[in-house]
């Protein structure tokens, strides 16, 4: 396991990775009934998954765009201890300065946010081009790991991302 300082960060996306979401041959799994009346989909969150990140030994850290309310919201239905959260920057700034370039609008920020430690990246919506440039740019190493949206995060997510922490 990594020395406890130099963990590398886990940027954890919710929609898609934690509540799955589009059509399957199967109605999704539900798991403890959601006490938020405002998003009925919480109850997708399977609470299994907040032990299976803790044990991969990196420090989780919230890059949705659910922010803070991931911890209000989402960490107490996995166990989790409130995480740190990436604040995203002013959406007139996304347009402008991302999309024009053709990366996810979260790849420039988690680079930043992470400063040269390694990361693994956890979201349904990555390409091939986040994952160049961010070879490119980010001078750690760095996994970025696309999710089934339908499945969520599965067996063979948590094995990609133990191996690619293994080679660390």
């Amino acid at each position: 396991m990594p020395d406890p300082v130099l963990r590398p960060l886990l940027f954890l996306d919710v929609d898609g990775p934690l509540i799955p979401f589009g059509s399957t041959p199967q109605p999704h799994p539900t798991y403890e009934p959601s006490t938020d009346d405002s998003n009925p989909l919480l109850a997708r969150i399977d609470p299994a998954q907040g032990p299976r990140l803790a044990a991969l030994g990196c420090e989780l850290v919230w890059a949705t765009t659910w922010m803070t309310d991931a911890n209000d919201s989402i960490s107490p239905r996995l166990g989790l201890p409130e995480l740190p959260v990436v604040i995203w920057p002013d959406p007139t700034e996304i347009d402008e300065q991302y999309e024009r370039s053709g990366l996810h609008w979260k790849t420039h920020p988690l680079v930043e946010w992470a400063a040269g430690r390694s990361f693994v990246w956890v979201d349904d919506e990555l390409t091939d081009l986040d994952r160049a440039w961010v070879e490119s740019s980010h001078r750690g190493r760095a996994l970025l790991h696309a999710v089934d949206p339908r499945i969520g995060l599965a067996e063979s997510d948590y094995l990609a991302i133990r191996s690619w922490l293994e080679l660390g």
